[in-house]
C-alpha cells in the first residue's frame, strides 16, 4: 500500500523515533505513576522541532503540513506513549490561535508554544455536558474593556501542565450555540485554579485536570475570533480532532496486533504454540484483513485532509470506525494473552485502558452516528 507521506515527512519520524527512543520510553513508566510529563520533556521537544510542525515558520513553527504532524504521532503509538500531550498543544489549539487569532495573539504565543515554553490546553468539557457543546454553563460577562469569567470545566488534558487555556464560554447565555465564544486565559489570572489530578482507568501519563473560574478577568483582546462565533470555530477544527483520533487508531491496532502474533506465537498451552489453535490464528488473520482495510481508509482521509480540510462527516466516519474496530480487537488480543494481559509485564493491557476513551472524547461514537446520519 502507498502511504501519503513525502520524504520530509520520513526523515521528521526517523528523527523523532529517536527522541522517541531515547527521551520517551525509558520514563513512561515513571511518568505514569506522577501522572504527568515533565515540562523539561515539552521544551526537549520544542528545541529539536516536534512542536507546532504544521505551523508556519514566521511564527516559530515548523513550516510543515499535518503530515509532518501525524508520522509523530504513529511513533508514539508505536511506543505505548499515552503522555506527552503534544498533538492536542500542536495540532488542536495552535490552529485555533493560527486561524482565528489576530496577528498579535499569534506573535505573542506561537512562537512560545513552539519552544515547549508555554504548553497549552483547551477548555470544552463541563460537568454534566460531555459533547453537548451548546449546553456549557461557564459564562464571559462583558464588563467595559474586560471579561469576567466564571464557571467550571473538567477532563482537560494539558489541564496541569498548560500555562495558556482556549476556554470555551457562553457570552449570551440566551443565544444558545451563537452565544459561544473562545477566549484565551492565562494561568497565572487572579480567580483561576486548577483542582485535583483526575484518577482514570487509562492514560496515567496524561495529566487530566479540573478547572476553576471565579470572576476570572481578562482583556477583550483575549478572545479568539469575533464574539458569538466559538461554536461555529469549534466545528471547523473539530474535524482535524477527530483524525488525530483516527490516525492514533489505525496505528495501535497494527503495532497490538504485531505484538499479539509474536506472544502467541511463543506461548505454549498444551504443547504447541497458543498460535496454533485453530480459531486463534482465525481471529488474528480477520484482524490482520480488518487492520489493513482500516489503515487503508485513515490515509485516504488523511491525504485529502492534506490537499483540503475533510468534511465533517468524513471525520465522524474516520473516528467511528477506527475506535470501534480498535476497542474490540484490544479485547480479543488481551484475552489471546490469559492472565499476562490483565498485568503491567505486557503493553496489551496498557493499550486496553488507554484506547478505551477514544470511543468517548473528540465526540462519542454516538455523536459520531448522528453526525454521520444526517448525511444519508
Amino acid at each position: 500500500m502507498t502511504r501519503p507521506f513525502r520524504d520530509d515527512h520520513e526523515a521528521l519520524r526517523d528523527s523523532f523515533r529517536r527522541f522517541c527512543e531515547t527521551e520517551i520510553a525509558p520514563y513512561h513508566d515513571e511518568w505514569e505513576r506522577n501522572h504527568i510529563v515533565p515540562k523539561e520533556v515539552w521544551r526537549k521537544a520544542g528545541q529539536n522541532g516536534y512542536l507546532l510542525a504544521a505551523i508556519p515558520e514566521e511564527y516559530g513553527g515548523g513550516g510543515g503540513d499535518f503530515g509532518h504532524s501525524a508520522v509523530m504521532m504513529e511513533e508514539l503509538a508505536k511506543i505505548h506513549a499515552s503522555g506527552p500531550g503534544f498533538s492536542l498543544h500542536s495540532d488542536i489549539v495552535a490552529p485555533y490561535l493560527m486561524n482565528f487569532g489576530t496577528e498579535e495573539q499569534k506573535k505573542k504565543w506561537l512562537p512560545l508554544m513552539a519552544q515547549g515554553e508555554v504548553i497549552t490546553a483547551i477548555a470544552m468539557t463541563e460537568p454534566g455536558t460531555g459533547s453537548d457543546l451548546k449546553s456549557i454553563k461557564t459564562q464571559a460577562r462583558r464588563e467595559g474593556d474586560e471579561y469576567v469569567i466564571s464557571g467550571q470545566k473538567t477532563f482537560i488534558t494539558n489541564g496541569h501542565n498548560a500555562g495558556l487555556y482556549i476556554v470555551v464560554c457562553k457570552t449570551d447565555p440566551a443565544a444558545g450555540s451563537k452565544g459561544v465564544s473562545l477566549i484565551l486565559v492565562e494561568e497565572e489570572r487572579a480567580g483561576f485554579s486548577r483542582g485535583r489530578s483526575i484518577e482514570k482507568m487509562g492514560q496515567h501519563a496524561q495529566d487530566t485536570a479540573e478547572l476553576f473560574f471565579d470572576n476570572v478577568r481578562v482583556p477583550v483582546t483575549n478572545r479568539l475570533g469575533e464574539e458569538g462565533k466559538g461554536f461555529s470555530y469549534l466545528m471547523k477544527e473539530l474535524g482535524q480532532e477527530r483524525l488525530i483520533i483516527a490516525i492514533r487508531s489505525a496505528a495501535m491496532l497494527e503495532n497490538a496486533l504485531a505484538e499479539a502474533v509474536e506472544y502467541t506465537k511463543t506461548r505454549q498451552a498444551f504443547g504447541q504454540p497458543v498460535f496454533e489453535f485453530q480459531t486463534n490464528k482465525f481471529r488474528l488473520a480477520e484482524a490482520a484483513a480488518e487492520a489493513d482495510m482500516l489503515r487503508t481508509y485513515v490515509d485516504a482521509v488523511l491525504a485529502q485532509h492534506l490537499e483540503e480540510k475533510i468534511s465533517p462527516e468524513k471525520a465522524a466516519k474516520a473516528k467511528l470506525v477506527s475506535t470501534e474496530m480498535l476497542g474490540r480487537w484490544l479485547d480479543v488480543f488481551l484475552q489471546l494473552h490469559g492472565g499476562y494481559g490483565y498485568t503491567r509485564e505486557y503493553n496489551i493491557g496498557r493499550d486496553w485502558a488507554d484506547a478505551r476513551v477514544f470511543r468517548i472524547y473528540g465526540g462519542s461514537s454516538e455523536i459520531m452516528r448522528e453526525i454521520i446520519s444526517r448525511t444519508l
